[in-house]
């Protein structure tokens, strides 16, 4: 029972990045994210990222790699997950959980920096927030979403969805693959 389980948890992983793959504006998505984060890093911006959950943990994953390494030796990018404990629940008790991220940016975001919008649904009101933040400062919005790509697609630069409509963890597998690919053009492009 547990085989036939494992199997089918395998399978239609499987087939979710089949159907990414099979949708080739997927790889020009990326290929232009990684292009605006370039440009940015290359005019002296910084990436921010954030996300709720499991794509905080993501957020917090794409900024250690571009702090430090992911495959090649080479000097730090400029990267922030916004994900300090302390500004979190002081924004969060204060100003509400919907600003937490949009304050940061507020505090800390110029005109030619970078977010990294992650939300599996596209409708976490605090990514959206943050987004349309962005945005009115002129901070570019690369935006990693599922499903129909919920609201936070509106306020993307670049949005790059996985198509599918079920659990959560399946969209975010294919966000981890997308952020490493991500990081591993960054690299080239600047080296």
């Amino acid at each position: 029972m547990s085989i036939d389980l494992i199997k089918k948890e395998f399978e239609e992983a499987a087939l979710v990045l089949q159907k990414f793959v099979e949708e080739g504006e997927n790889f020009e998505k990326i290929d232009r994210a990684s292009d605006l984060i370039v440009a940015s890093i290359k005019e002296g911006g910084k990436v921010f990222s954030c996300g709720n959950g499991g794509s905080s943990c993501d957020a917090m994953h794409f900024a250690e790699e571009m702090t430090g390494r992911f495959r090649e030796d080479r000097e730090p990018f400029p990267a922030i997950a916004i994900a300090d404990s302390a500004h979190l629940t002081c924004t969060g008790n204060d100003f509400g959980f919907n600003r937490i991220y949009s304050r940061y940016l507020r505090a800390l975001g110029t005109k030619g920096d970078v977010l990294l919008a992650i939300s599996t649904s596209g409708e976490s009101e605090n990514i959206v927030v943050a987004a349309e933040t962005a945005q009115q400062k002129g901070i570019t919005v690369i935006g990693l979403t599922g499903k129909k790509g919920g609201k936070l697609s509106e306020f993307c630069d670049v949005e790059i969805r996985v198509p599918h409509f079920g659990f959560s963890d399946r969209i975010q597998e294919l966000h981890i693959k997308i952020i490493h690919t991500l990081i591993l053009l960054v690299e080239q492009k600047t080296s």
